[in-house]
């Protein structure tokens, strides 16, 4: 348990530092075109920013899966919801970027009620077998992938605002990175138990899906809208999906008496709170409006 919790933790980090990298590379490279996919991820790659977030990024997934295969998955998100905090001082201090107070407040609140969802959620005791709603599993995996879809294709919409269309984006994003989050944690704990032919399953395919349409989906996102914003949102959501994954899928306890119970809907509402607070004017001091698509341009140190 500890060693999982300290690999989610260095997972926190390098998420953060992975999304701030492809935000600076995202706006300089072509924008993300759905017609044209593969050009679309050939223009992102030739961004050396880019290119560095995603191989950040690999690691930072790879530091998941060992957390996700040692650590239930609500106690692994609540360590990811730290994060937040991380993305904010990384953004201010390494990348030019200026939170002001209701962004500070928005991202502590929010962070602090996914960590309270997580942590109140408690875990199965280490001698018990291992459960699994399989409906469970089904409708969520189908229903937030089909929904996050739907909202991602909405958002181009014309009469959306070019910001706005990046917010739905990333939190689109978010929650198809949840549903990844979901079933690979479904496979890591299959494969504890030895059973290695689960490897090959649709939930493997459901991993790779989802992820696929958020990485297409998390990097228009970040070039059309306000970066910490949309990389906040993205976490948000993320967390949000994998957390009701634990507890629906998992059977993670939702808690052990009414005080628990109720501290857990008082944390969903701080989470709800926060997120509201985090969408307002946040700009990057080396960045000036420009470019096709509604991209703006950042300028490398």
């Amino acid at each position: 348990m500890i060693l999982g919790l300290g690999l989610a933790l260095a997972c926190a980090v390098a998420t953060s530092v992975a999304f701030l990298l492809k935000h600076r590379g995202a706006v300089l490279a072509p924008p993300v075109r759905v017609r044209h996919p593969l050009h679309s991820a050939v223009g992102l790659f030739r961004s050396r920013w880019f290119a560095i977030g995603w191989v950040v990024a690999i690691g930072a997934w790879l530091l998941h899966v060992g957390a996700l295969a040692l650590a239930p998955l609500s106690i692994v998100q609540a360590v990811l919801s730290g994060g937040l905090v991380f993305l904010a001082v990384f953004a201010e201090r390494f990348f030019g970027f200026r939170l002001g107070r209701r962004q500070w407040a928005g991202v502590i609140v929010t962070a602090l009620g996914l960590a309270i969802i997580g942590l109140t959620s408690g875990s199965a005791d280490d001698g018990e077998t291992r459960r699994y709603a399989l409906a469970a599993l089904i409708a969520i995996e189908c229903g937030v992938f089909v929904v996050a879809t739907a909202i991602a294709a909405s958002s181009t919409h014309r009469r959306i605002p070019l910001g706005a269309q990046g917010l739905l984006l990333g939190a689109a994003a978010g929650a198809l990175f949840g549903v990844s989050d979901i079933a690979i944690k479904y496979l890591a704990d299959a494969v504890q138990d030895g059973a290695l032919v689960e490897l090959i399953s649709p939930w493997t395919g459901a991993a790779l899906a989802a992820s696929v349409v958020a990485f297409y989906a998390s990097a228009r996102g970040l070039q059309l809208g306000p970066g910490v914003e949309v990389i906040a949102l993205t976490s948000v959501a993320a967390n949000l999906t994998a957390i009701v994954g634990g507890i629906l899928v998992f059977r993670d306890p939702i808690g052990t008496g009414a005080l628990e119970i109720t501290g857990r809907m008082l944390a969903f509402c701080l989470v709800v709170a926060g997120a509201a607070l985090i969408p307002a004017p946040v700009r990057a001091t080396n960045v000036s409006p420009g470019g096709s698509g509604g991209r703006e341009k950042v300028s490398n140190p």
